[in-house]
């Protein structure tokens, strides 16, 4: 050991010798294990790297005088950037034992392994390196006080650059499960809530905002640069939504802003200081701000990312527009299919959009899935397409029915599901069961199957009790439209009796919710009855 630190450390004056070591104790450190057991080369590395310093951190050195000792430090450290080990210890091959482990157990492939030997015989440089899983092979007399500070600027960086590598394959895993996630919203509010929550999962910020043209629903969106309005944002934006964009973004993103909707370009992303502005607009003209606040990037990769990532939600924007498109103009036909239907019964007028919108209100408040409850939405204005086959003079018929009148009505479900039941859209499907069980009851004593309790499909409950209530609404040629006080009451007696008694709860415990739906659709009647 003597005749080794001679030449193991060459010390070149007294002032190096005295100076004190640099702290290790706080902020960010590269940890570095020494595996040996002669206690003296613990000493003489621990005096050569004493003010050794990387990228602006220290060192942190870790002991260990075994490979047992050697393997618990590894797996306790699994950060550590550069191990230097002796091959012969307790054993002519424990540091060759130390690094199989490292590499095949533990599965760190980051850490530097540089192999120390006094011995070089013992573990021969070329079947060493060709065997194990090492970055380098040093005799304990090579290693001068110069050489081992090279060989821990050649390691630390080959430590630092695969480190980048793992952290930018993770940052664009991310990106990718962020990017497949956007598909899953099936509005555009949901659809902004998921870039704030992904943008959050990827970046530390201090808040972020979306916000688009209109009221952030697809049929509501205005071309209009002045209606650009927040739909969506977390953190200092919380408390923002609904408010004019203008009025929420710093001076300089405003600028920004400014400038790119009097220009031509469909978007741009803009990364300055700690912001980050996304701009996208749609084929038809609709605008889309994504503004964020705190984006600290430390790299160009990572400004990378939130473009690549930004440059997704464009597209995902544009997806969902263009899937709302073909949405609203199926929509439509089944709305003008179902008026087709509805028109013999006078004052039908906007019935079934008003039905519609209320029950997937309540399949959302039922627990139903975003999606299941948009298909309902989609399937219940056939629910009633069997009456085709009851004639108009028993349905406006204003006297009590008889017997075999009664028999017709009660035909029209298996009419509308027979209409219905071959197609194997999953809409369709839907459709022809709400069209089949829509007069079930929930005690057994419904049409036409007697049906009862949960073995009715819960979108024929849903459509049963929203179509009761707005019908009730409204006048037929039979009666007046009752006030509201009154059909709740009745709704409340034929709770567990006609109808689900847990959708009768939820829906009078939102009943403003409800009645503001319903106003909105009689407003619209009105608009649409309007004169030009």
């Amino acid at each position: 050991m003597n005749d080794l630190n001679d030449d193991f450390i060459l010390i070149e004056d007294d002032e190096e010798c005295v100076s004190p070591p640099i702290a290790a104790d706080s902020g960010p450190v590269w940890k570095v294990v020494i595996v040996d057991d002669e206690e003296g080369i613990h000493e003489v590395t621990r005096l050569v790297l004493r003010r050794f310093v990387f990228e602006g951190a220290p060192i942190k050195l870790l002991h260990a005088h075994s490979g047992a000792e050697a393997r618990q430090l590894m797996a306790a450290h699994p950060d550590a950037a550069m191990m230097l080990l002796d091959v012969v210890m307790e054993s002519d091959t424990a540091g060759l034992e130390v690094a199989h482990y490292v590499r095949h157990v533990l599965k760190n492939h980051m850490v530097r392994i540089v192999l120390r030997t006094g011995q070089p015989g013992s573990a021969p440089e070329e079947s060493v390196i060709a065997n194990y899983d090492i970055n380098d092979y040093k005799a304990k007399t090579e290693l001068t006080a110069r050489k081992l500070t090279t060989l821990m600027f050649s390691c630390l960086r080959g430590y630092r650059d695969l480190r980048r590598l793992e952290e930018n394959k993770r940052g664009l895993e991310q990106i990718i499960r962020s990017s497949a996630d956007l598909n899953r919203h099936m509005t555009i509010d949901s659809l902004s809530a998921g870039i704030l929550e992904q943008l959050d999962t990827l970046l530390n910020l201090r808040g972020t905002l979306l916000a688009d043209s209109g009221c952030g629903s697809v049929t509501a969106i205005q071309s209009d640069t002045h209606e650009l309005r927040v739909v969506a944002g977390t953190g200092s934006f919380e408390e923002n939504v609904g408010q004019p964009i203008e009025t929420v973004l710093p001076a300089d993103a405003q600028r920004y802003l400014t400038d790119w909707l009097t220009s031509a370009d469909e978007r741009l992303v803009q990364v300055w200081d700690d912001k980050c502005l996304g701009l996208f607009r749609s084929a038809k003209g609709e605008n889309r701000v994504v503004f964020l606040n705190g984006f600290a990037a430390q790299s160009d990769f990572d400004t990378y990312l939130i473009k690549l990532y930004l440059s997704a939600v464009g597209e995902s924007i544009d997806n969902l527009l263009f899937h709302e498109e073909i949405n609203e103009a199926q929509r439509e036909l089944v709305y003008r299919l179902g008026d087709t239907i509805e028109r013999s019964v006078p004052g039908s007028g906007q019935h079934l959009k008003c039905v519609a919108e209320m029950s997937y209100r309540l399949a959302q408040l039922a627990g139903m899935s975003e999606r299941d409850a948009l298909r309902l939405k989609t399937a219940s204005p056939t629910h009633d397409l069997g009456v085709i086959g009851v004639s108009d003079t028993i349905l406006n018929k204003p006297e009590a029915l008889d017997e075999r009148e009664w028999q017709q009505v009660h035909r029209h479900p298996s009419i509308g599901h027979d209409l219905l039941r071959d197609s194997n859209q999953t809409i369709v499907a839907m459709s022809a069961g709400i069209a089949l069980e829509h007069h079930e009851r929930w005690n057994g004593d419904g049409y036409p199957a007697g049906k009862r309790g949960d073995e009715i499909h819960l979108g024929a409950r849903i459509i049963a009790l929203i179509d009761a209530y707005n019908a009730l609404c409204q006048s037929r040629a039979y009666r007046q439209a009752w006030p509201v006080d009154r059909i709740v009451a009745e709704l409340q007696a034929q709770s567990g009796e006609h109808f689900d008694p847990a959708l009768v709860s939820l829906f009078i415990d939102n009943l403003d919710s409800f009645e503001k739906i319903r106003r909105e659709c009689s407003e619209s009647e009105c608009s649409d009855a309007a004169p030009a």
